[in-house]
């Protein structure tokens, strides 16, 4: 699984570092909506809250989904105005682009991830389409009240809702956003000109690779491929990509890859990563290796200590090979490791890797 881009002809100079204002304040609403996805973060979320106004923060709910669970490419209106336009210098800019979208653009970007819209290929627009309009109101009540509100309001007066969403992110720049903007602007600066140096100097592979690990360029094929639990394409055809810092983003890897609109790849900066964070790939096998029972009970003898085969069959009442072949799972998952001690070969669980995938099985495999 992944999102691929093609990028067949691009031009070195279409490529663009840039820091959006409305991107970075799309992520301080999401990390306020949802703390728990930024642990790094929690001192900021509770100076803010403490602090937001009542009325402010009854208005943050009405379209959390917005920015909750997932990110509204609304939060990049300068992705759908052509391939060559880049994010405002301030806010106010960033509004202005937004402005620009067209009522079907706007309305079509909300409605996607709250109704499940046509996303990645050429859709109806719900704003014309009466049986996409049906659809889209009814997905919205099976989602709760409150998209349903969102969604009926947005059908009925495009503007009226705009100008709401103008309102409130003018109000949440001067509630909280302007300040932590003013600190944040320089470090994202500074991460675009080391990026864009990057590319002027050493080409994109390596401008990619300083972004994320878990993005890669086939330039023989000219696609650029990102790991994530979910499949996507898009192409820069006549136009150009845009690399987008974010300093609230981290873990978050965003890709925009809507129909129609230039890509964009949202990376965090500021926030340590893992030399080497696992593929997609290698998470399932580490996932699917877990799941067997034989195998967790095998895991919590090598959490204690190394074991030898023959002392894993014996004290699991199995043969020699069915232990080998449960270590062979375990091994190309990545989650034991193995040494030579005179001619016995010990296998242990790599702790490290597991706790990375989760506390509570490595705390269920110690207890």
């Amino acid at each position: 699984m992944s999102v691929r881009i093609d990028i067949a002809g691009l031009r070195p100079e279409r490529v663009a570092v840039v820091p959006s204002p409305l991107a970075e304040l799309c992520m301080a609403l999401h990390a306020l909506s949802e703390p728990a996805h930024h642990p790094g973060l929690q001192g900021w979320v509770t100076g803010v809250t403490a602090r937001l106004d009542s009325h402010l923060a009854d208005r943050m709910c009405e379209a959390d989904f917005l920015w909750r669970t997932t990110f509204s490419d609304l939060f990049l209106p300068f992705a759908g105005l052509g391939r060559s336009t880049l994010p405002g210098g301030t806010l106010a800019e960033d509004l202005d682009l937004l402005d620009k979208l067209s009522d079907e653009q706007f309305a079509d970007a909300a409605l996607e991830f709250t109704c499940a819209m046509p996303y990645g290929v050429q859709g109806a627009s719900v704003l014309a389409d009466a049986e996409v309009r049906r659809r889209a109101l009814d997905l919205a009540a099976a989602r709760g009240p409150r998209q349903l509100r969102f969604s009926e309001r947005l059908l009925a007066d495009p503007p009226r809702i705009r100008a709401w969403l103008r309102q409130f992110l003018h109000d949440c720049d001067e509630a909280f956003f302007a300040d932590a903007w003013s600190r944040l602007r320089h470090q994202l600066t500074a991460d675009a000109r080391h990026k864009t140096d990057l590319l002027r100097r050493r080409g994109l592979a390596e401008a990619l690779a300083a972004v994320s690990p878990a993005v890669a360029l086939d330039e023989a094929a000219g696609v650029i491929t990102i790991d994530k639990l979910g499949d996507g394409r898009t192409a820069t055809a006549d136009g150009g990509l845009m690399l987008l810092p974010t300093g609230f983003g981290w873990p978050h890897l965003s890709v925009l890859h809507r129909h129609g609109w230039q890509p964009v790849l949202h990376y965090p900066v500021g926030a340590a990563e893992p030399a080497s964070p696992p593929s997609v790939e290698q998470l399932t096998l580490r996932m699917s290796a877990l799941s067997h029972p034989v195998r967790m009970r095998i895991c919590r003898h090598l959490a204690r200590s190394a074991y030898t085969t023959s002392e894993l069959a014996q004290a699991h009442g199995m043969t020699a090979p069915e232990i080998s072949r449960h270590l062979g799972v375990l091994k190309k998952a990545g989650l034991i490791t193995t040494r030579r001690r005179g001619r016995y070969v010990l296998h242990q669980l790599d702790v490290t890797v597991v706790a990375r995938l989760g506390s509570d099985f490595l705390e269920g495999l110690l207890r």
